[in-house]
């Protein structure tokens, strides 16, 4: 679920995240050259003392060092106590490292696109080599892979030097937990029997699960602490599509590591299966990015009519009740006004996710344009269509967004009021085009009413000439 490819701290996930992008870095300050007066220099970026870090917040740059102290002792535990190594141990090594070198500068141009256009946590795939070096080598060797990957990574993204640092140490302590506990429930890949699979699989997803825990606790703290400018819930840990592919890429880690010890030539097989799997990502990520608003994160209105096109067709075909909801924030011009555009931006973005927040999982939101926004609820009647409706009326209402003022300082928006519309199928339209209509025409009228409430259409549709 969480913590990053290449840069931990700006966001990513056991199975390698690049994730949300941080706060824009300061520039590194300016320090007196020998010269004459007035020459200045900048301290070099890659030097301790002019990392940003420095800039951060006082609890994230404690949360950070801590957990570096933490993950370096558990480190230099495990390579004390790592047994030597093999022959058979180099031979692994060297097949991984070769295999998520072959994955790496095959995908770079692909990573480099996919972390341009992404905002929030990014998968990067990797996770198919540590995780399963995790699982098949010792400790030092873990290490080792885990700098191979983070090597090449570090080209790629080229995130500030502190990130990178924090990133990598996270990796190599959930590869070393993640193999202290696989390791405990050895021997492997040596039984036959259904208990003895049973027995495997359980430990690897055991060691999987540890390896995604200790990355969301470092990456996500950070994040939840403050690396992130907007540390919601879906910006720290994840779309519920960014953690079904990280989930993914780690049983990919482990067919890998299960191929490492028992048929070695065929984690070639791997190398082109994670090629492919990337682009594949890629792929989604285009799709999803034209269907998704990218100031809100929720469905634009291109993404959302599609779903709910399919919506209602299914309701029509199961003779199931269906209700639409058309959202819209009063007054929402005076925030623009008084406040900024950035601000208004925050109250939209604070809006949407209140929306998915208290929408059940098979609601589909949306948003229609402006600050207008569209909820469609299948299978719900009418008075559970009301409760719903006025859940969000009062969740937006409750509502304090942080954010800040015209002059950039502090801000706080609270009390805001919301018109909702309401149209039921098949009785206020039998198509979703109708369905709008019908709905729009509910929010004037709860305009017309005195706004900050809840209105269902008129059977007869009339739309006045304008708002």
């Amino acid at each position: 679920m969480h913590p990053g490819a290449d840069d931990a701290v700006t966001g990513g996930g056991p199975a390698d995240r690049g994730g949300p992008r941080p706060p824009r870095e300061e520039p590194d300050r300016a320090t007196t050259a020998s010269g004459p007066p007035g020459t200045v220099r900048r301290g070099h970026p890659f030097s301790p003392r002019n990392w940003a870090l420095w800039r951060r917040r006082p609890r994230v740059v404690a949360f950070m060092l801590g957990s570096e102290a933490i993950a370096v002792v558990v480190l230099a535990i495990s390579l004390a106590h790592s047994p030597a190594l093999a022959a058979r141990d180099w031979v692994n090594f060297g097949i991984l490292a070769a295999g998520a070198t072959v994955h790496i500068q095959l995908t770079q141009r692909q990573e480099e696109r996919r972390r341009n256009r992404k905002k929030t946590v990014l998968i990067d795939l990797t996770a198919v080599w540590t995780f399963s070096a995790a699982m098949i080598l010792p400790a030092p060797l873990i290490l080792f892979v885990i700098l191979v990957v983070r090597l090449q990574h570090w080209f790629i993204a080229r995130r500030p030097a502190h990130n990178f640092i924090f990133s990598s140490i996270t990796h190599g302590l959930a590869g070393v937990l993640a193999h202290a506990t696989y390791t405990a429930f050895g021997p492997h890949f040596a039984g036959s029997g259904w208990s003895d699979f049973l027995s495997e699989f359980g430990a690897i997803v055991l060691a999987g699960a540890i390896y995604e825990a200790i990355q969301i606790v470092y990456v996500g703290g950070a994040l939840a602490l403050g690396m992130s400018s907007e540390p919601t819930l879906r910006n720290v840990l994840g779309s519920p599509a960014d953690n079904m592919l990280e989930a993914i890429t780690v049983g990919l880690g482990a067919v890998t590591a299960i191929l490492l010890a028992t048929v070695p030539p065929m984690v070639a097989v791997m190398a082109v299966v994670t090629v492919v799997f990337n682009r594949l990502a890629e792929l989604d990520q285009l799709q999803n990015d034209v269907r998704t608003d990218p100031k809100t994160g929720i469905l634009n209105m291109r993404g959302w009519s599609e779903s709910a096109e399919r919506a209602l067709e299914r309701t029509t075909r199961s003779g199931d009740q269906l209700s639409l909801l058309m959202v819209d924030l009063d007054h929402f011009k005076w925030i623009n006004d008084t406040y900024g555009h950035p601000a208004g931006d925050d109250v939209l973005r604070t809006v949407a996710q209140t929306l998915d927040e208290v929408t059940r999982p098979s609601d589909l939101v949306g948003r229609f344009g402006g600050e207008e926004f569209l909820v469609l609820l299948p299978d719900i009647d009418e008075e559970a269509t009301r409760d719903a409706a006025e859940r969000i009326r009062i969740a937006i209402a409750k509502l304090h967004i942080v954010t800040t003022d015209k002059r950039g300082d502090p801000a706080t928006i609270a009390d805001r009021t919301t018109s909702i519309g309401v149209a039921r199928h098949p009785r206020h339209g039998d198509t979703l085009e109708r369905l709008l209509q019908s709905a729009d025409a509910a929010v004037y009228l709860a305009k017309e009413n005195g706004r900050d409430q809840v209105c269902f259409a008129p059977d007869t549709v009339t739309r006045p000439a304008e708002r």
